[in-house]
């Protein structure tokens, strides 16, 4: 009889083992832990994740109460004693490497044009709180930042990176990986000069808000085709450089727009794209909003609020294990074509993570087993008669 497997077996199909443990040799990630390994490790967190498991001790309650389905993980029953080591020593490089594995294949099939390379990059904090005394503070929250390069074609968060609440945007910006061709749209939040020229050399382009402070020198008018958009109106596009003074750090030829909102708000844009018509450069930074709708979404639907330990190592495996656990939902959904809201499938996984049944059918009830004999009872028994 063919073995149907459960809705967890199946989600997390797309890990490789010889892959994920090519990953984990290279990190040494079993050195301390020699019975709970870093694959009973991931699936009892990604267990957490979907089934909303929020504390050691329900988490060790709700894995071990389906140890039936343990082998077909490929792991074994938890202690939550186990668990918590491990969430301190593991290196977080075996979760991170596993989430870009997991990335790309949930990419993979899109074309690699560079009109349809979008990437919208943004950080959402991550509060701790009081319970993390070693938390750093911006001097807004207590905690961690989750920086992500997201590209809204694919629903696929790229580049993944974890840092202190301080830590500015712009520099995890300079650290990513440019593609040509690419277009990044970004707040003023990553406003840096030598990185804004690096993606120019890089023959990319990119999508901002200039700062208040940012001197800048018209050169020449352009004239506006098409001014009306989407929910805003395109009220001025010219070339511009910056002041004579500090040209030198910004040696790249620029573009300045002036939009303005359908509630009459106005704001500027800068980009150095020359080529596309100002009314589709606006509305690329209107499609910003989409990674602000995945940080609500990660952190309504995945356990990014609550964490399972209180150090810093334990705090970034977990969010690893959430953006992993995303990127398992995505590909099933798209390789069982579901046609129902990602977040019904979500919590209809959530239920039914131990059933066994066809991840493609799961809003449906399952089938009746034919070997069942229906009950025979007279229509007329149970039946009561008043006088």
């Amino acid at each position: 009889m063919r073995l149907t497997p459960s809705i967890l077996g199946k989600l997390v199909e797309p890990l490789n083992r010889r892959r994920f443990q090519t990953i984990v040799d290279s990190h040494d990630g079993d050195a301390y832990d020699k019975s709970f390994h870093s694959w009973d490790h991931l699936m009892v967190l990604i267990y957490a994740q979907l089934s909303g498991a929020d504390s050691l001790r329900g988490l060790e309650a709700g894995w071990n109460a389906n140890c039936q389905h343990h082998y077909h993980l490929g792991s074994d029953r938890l202690s939550r004693s186990t668990l918590s080591d491990a969430n301190r020593r593991r290196p977080v490089g075996v979760f991170a490497e596993t989430f870009e594995h997991i990335a790309n294949q949930l990419d993979r099939h899109m074309r690699r044009e560079g009109a349809a390379m979008l990437r919208l990059i943004d950080s959402t904090p991550i509060p701790l709180g009081k319970a993390c005394g070693w938390a750093k503070s911006n001097g807004r929250i207590r905690g961690m930042k989750l920086h992500v390069v997201y590209d809204p074609k694919s629903d696929c968060p790229r580049v993944l990176d974890i840092t202190d609440a301080n830590v500015n945007d712009a520099e995890i910006g300079r650290t990513i990986t440019l593609e040509t061709g690419a277009t990044y749209v970004f707040d003023k939040g990553y406003c840096h000069y030598g990185w804004w020229t690096a993606i120019a050399a890089a023959q990319a382009f990119f999508v901002t808000r200039p700062k208040s402070n940012m001197g800048l020198e018209v050169l020449s008018r352009r004239p506006i085709k098409s001014a009306q958009g989407d929910g805003f109106t395109v009220l001025e596009d010219v070339e511009v450089s910056l002041a004579s003074k500090s040209h030198r750090k910004l040696p790249i030829p620029l573009r300045r727009l002036t939009v303005q909102r359908q509630n009459g708000d106005t704001i500027t844009l800068v980009t150095n794209d020359l080529q596309r018509p100002a009314v589709v450069i606006a509305a690329l930074y209107k499609g910003r909003w989409q990674i602000e709708l995945l940080f609500r979404w990660i952190k309504q639907h995945l356990k990014i609020r609550k964490f399972l330990g209180t150090n810093d190592n334990a705090i970034r495996l977990q969010l690893f294990a959430a953006m992993i656990a995303y990127a398992l939902l995505r590909i099933a959904a798209r390789a069982c074509r579901i046609a129902m809201p990602i977040l019904r499938f979500t919590d209809l996984v959530a239920r039914c993570l131990f059933e066994r049944r066809n991840i493609a059918a799961i809003d449906k009830p399952p089938p009746v087993n034919p070997s069942q004999r229906k009950l025979r009872s007279s229509p007329g028994q149970m039946s009561f008669s008043y006088a």
